[in-house]
């Protein structure tokens, strides 16, 4: 919010820097984003007084002596039409700083210095200034949007500096309003806490005014919507003069970066920066029915905005109408059917209190934004609501633009905007904020900040003020007394059951760090999702109804319908990223992630979700298969020291016979698989996806285990190839586990071959093993080993009814 020094002042006697300003605003809690000097680039330019002017024949140029005080006297060549003599204006000297402007005389395209010439000969010791060349415009000061010479007024003193006399020597403080501050993103409301800060009074802006007798007969106001609309006030003003704002109005819109337009419509805005309260005035002679109704939109009803663009709304949106028609999109932008124009002659001023999230959710849903949005959507108060009424009216007559009216309606919800009693322990403060703080402290700060405090014994009583919504508890006032008290007084201390540790990461982070790199270096990469979903996905997976993944936390107010439920598991994402490359032209890749799903212990929600970290890995390409995937998982367990066995299942969006579960000592924590063709079909994926999920809240009893060494062997192992005819329904696990049982040597078993064909019989498939193994104390003999071979070939064939393929 940008909030000039100058009309700060307005309202506190501000007698420090504006740098000294900037640090206490920092001290009390709010940050200026920004300090900006007006006129920081602007230097060396006085107050120059023509002596002598004669025309250069020939040209458009003027030869002219300027005196320029303390300076002294210089020759200066000017092209400008209205250079005089006897006129003052602004000379850059040389050395000076000025905007370097385009053929426009109006384009600023940066900055230049001034330096010694000569034009048609004649020598130039300066530049007389245009408004542009100081980079103003007639907003800012009165003649500054001329394209000639900038004309100073006859009382400058020739050789004074031209920024005091132009208002370039304020300063404006950018500040950041943090999101329970609404009541600070106003002149006024930054005035306030200014005030406070300095241990200053703040003077209220001047609410009075004349209303004559005059009443608009049968005006009426509804609001059919008080939910969303709690308080409305309208006043009629009429006798109404269009004309241009006065110059100090122009000037503070200007350094906030608002335009003036005309004295009503630059009112409303004057007010909506100095008090935070957004306005609009209605011609009233366009209103018909002589009555304001404030109701929902009828869907497929259509308004067309100031700026000339047409909607059409929903029963969601909040509109202003006449006794026929919308006239305004409330809190947005009003209808072009009923704007200020110059010869209006009787306005409808309207100040009132919309809902925050209607507001922001129409906005952002029709697209359309403005000012008075922006501040809705933060927060506007039914206090400033009815000062800003008071304001505005004040300001039609102090400017002489209108006669205000006796016709004034006001419709509530019956919200008091009274000061509202709040009590509070000292020493639950105290005990907040860990330190004293002294109860003279306590109500001095309090009562700069307008809570009119009193203390009795142990109790602080405080009335709080219509516009700090904020204020809910104690520890809310514990943090007005500690940001205005200072934070420096804070004595670090340990909470109760903190610990000295030398730092580092715990085991947890530790094993997770471990994961990443042994996954990075099988040559996948790490990727992030959102941890929402779609509901969607869902039945992308082709899960039940009643399936526990459906059970999933819905988002209340989502960013839109594709990131609306809390995943509960990380499949789908998975599935899309593979997609989405594929569809970019890259068709092979690895990626991973490790992310939290959030499974609800009940819905709704009572508790909060039980959060599961899971490693998700898709892999994609010609070169992948089902197996590179179980290797993935397999170098999974390798780095945390599991073993993990694998046993088929189905799941409704993997391949039927591509589909394992993974276990651990028996313990199903994730599965691997084949994406299913209908899931492809439905992602346009060209090559399947492998996708694996281990969850690994389930593995974490595992971490840190001990790590047992063994020892390189001494003598040579060796190596066996075995090819089984097997069942095709044999899975590959259970023939490992038994090579493996039936020789203590058999340290490594690899599957490196299956084929399928007529010549093995119906239902069959052969399966080829590489089996490696590892001598003990002593060498291996041809006899040691084919008896162990021997053993193998007895257990496969009594325990699974496998013989060797011939």
């Amino acid at each position: 919010m940008l909030a000039p020094l100058s009309w700060l002042k307005d309202y506190v006697d501000i007698d420090c820097s504006a740098l000294e300003l900037q640090e206490k605003l920092f001290s009390c809690g709010f940050e200026v984003e920004e300090l900006i000097e007006v006129g920081k680039d602007i230097t060396g330019v006085v107050v120059g007084e023509v002596l002598e002017c004669e025309p250069i024949p020939e040209t458009h140029l003027h030869v002219c002596k300027v005196n320029a005080g303390e300076h002294g006297t210089f020759q200066v060549c000017c092209g400008a039409d209205n250079v005089r003599a006897g006129g003052k204006f602004p000379v850059a000297l040389v050395g000076a700083q000025v905007y370097a402007t385009a053929k426009d005389h109006v384009t600023i395209e940066g900055v230049m210095t001034i330096k010694k010439g000569k034009l048609r000969g004649y020598e130039s010791e300066g530049m007389l200034c245009s408004g542009t060349e100081l980079g103003l415009n007639e907003d800012l000061y009165p003649g500054a949007g001329y394209n000639g010479l900038l004309e100073l007024p006859a009382d400058s003193v020739a050789g004074e500096d031209v920024k005091p006399i132009l208002g370039m020597d304020d300063w404006i403080f950018d500040i950041g309003i943090t999101a329970n501050r609404a009541d600070c993103q106003s002149i006024y409301g930054i005035a306030r806490e200014v005030a406070a800060v300095l241990k200053k009074e703040c003077k209220e802006p001047a609410l009075d005014y004349n209303a004559t007798d005059v009443v608009k007969e049968g005006f009426s106001v509804t609001v059919d919507a008080k939910d969303i609309c709690p308080r409305y006030i309208a006043h009629y003003v009429y006798d109404v003069n269009i004309a241009q704002s006065p110059a100090w109005m122009k000037r503070r819109l200007a350094l906030v970066g608002i335009g003036s337009i005309s004295n009503v419509v630059d009112i409303t805005n004057y007010i909506m920066k100095e008090l935070g309260q957004p306005m609009h005035a209605f011609d009233y002679s366009y209103l018909e029915g002589n009555a304001i109704k404030v109701r929902r939109a009828n869907n497929g009803e259509k308004i067309t905005t100031l700026d000339e663009k047409e909607f059409t709304l929903t029963d969601s949106n909040l509109v202003i109408c006449d006794g026929v028609k919308p006239v305004a999109l409330a809190g947005i932008m009003g209808g072009l059917n009923s704007e200020i124009l110059d010869t209006t002659t009787e306005v409808m001023f309207e100040a009132a209190k919309f809902a925050r999230d209607n507001i922001r959710k129409s906005s952002r849903a029709l697209g359309q934004s403005s000012d008075s949005s922006a501040m809705y959507a933060k927060g506007v108060y039914e206090y400033t609501t009815e000062m800003a009424m008071k304001r505005a009216l004040h300001l039609i007559e102090e400017l002489g633009c209108g006669k205000v009216s006796s016709t004034h309606v006001e419709v509530n919800s019956g919200n008091s905007i009274e000061p509202k009693e709040m009590k509070a322990s000292i020493e639950a403060i105290n005990q907040v904020l860990g330190i004293t703080v002294p109860n003279k402290a306590i109500l001095e700060i309090l009562t700069s900040l307008n809570f009119a405090p009193v203390i009795d014994g142990d109790e602080l009583t405080i009335q709080v003020p219509a516009y700090r919504e904020d204020m809910d508890s104690y520890p809310d006032i514990a943090e007005e007394i500690i940001r205005m008290y200072g934070y420096e007084h804070i004595i670090p201390t340990f909470m109760p059951t903190a610990e000295t540790t030398l730092g580092g990461l715990n085991l947890k982070q530790k094993t997770e760090a471990k994961l990443k790199r042994t996954l990075c270096a099988q040559g996948v990469c790490e990727g992030i999702h959102y941890s929402f979903i779609s509901p969607s996905d869902f039945d992308l997976l082709r899960l039940p109804e009643d399936h526990p993944w459906r059970n999933a936390i819905r988002l209340i107010n989502p960013i839109n319908i594709d990131l609306s439920v809390m995943r509960t598991t990380l499949a789908p994402q998975l599935l899309a990223a593979a997609a989405r490359n594929q569809k970019r032209g890259n068709l092979e890749g690895r990626v991973f992630e490790i992310g939290n799903s959030f499974v609800p212990k009940s819905l709704p929600l009572t508790d909060y979700p039980q959060e599961n970290a899971t490693l998700g890995i898709v892999a994609f390409g010609e070169e992948e298969s089902f197996f590179t995937m179980k290797g993935l998982a397999m170098a999974v367990a390798d780095s945390l020291g599991l073993t993990f066995t694998y046993e088929a299942s189905t799941r409704t969006f993997l391949h039927p016979y591509q589909t394992a579960d993974i276990l651990v000592d028996g313990e199903v924590v994730g599965y691997l698989g084949t994406s299913s063709y209908e899931v492809m079909d439905d992602l346009d994926m060209r090559l399947p996806a492998y996708v694996c999920e281990i969850n690994l809240n389930l593995l974490e009893k595992y971490y840190g285990a001990p790590v047992k060494f063994n020892p390189l062997p001494k003598y040579a192992i060796e190596k066996r190839d075995f090819a089984f005819v097997v069942d095709k329904a044999m899975a590959c696990a259970a023939i490992e586990d038994e090579i493996k049982k039936a020789s203590t040597y058999v340290t490594e078993v690899k599957l490196f071959d299956v084929y399928e064909g007529i010549q093995l019989g119906p239902n069959k498939k052969s399966m080829a093993f590489n089996v490696v193994f590892t001598p003990k104390d002593e060498e291996f003999t041809t006899e040691l080993i084919e008896g162990q071979v021997k053993k193998i070939l007895k257990g496969l064939d009594k325990n699974l009814g496998i013989t060797l393929r011939a």
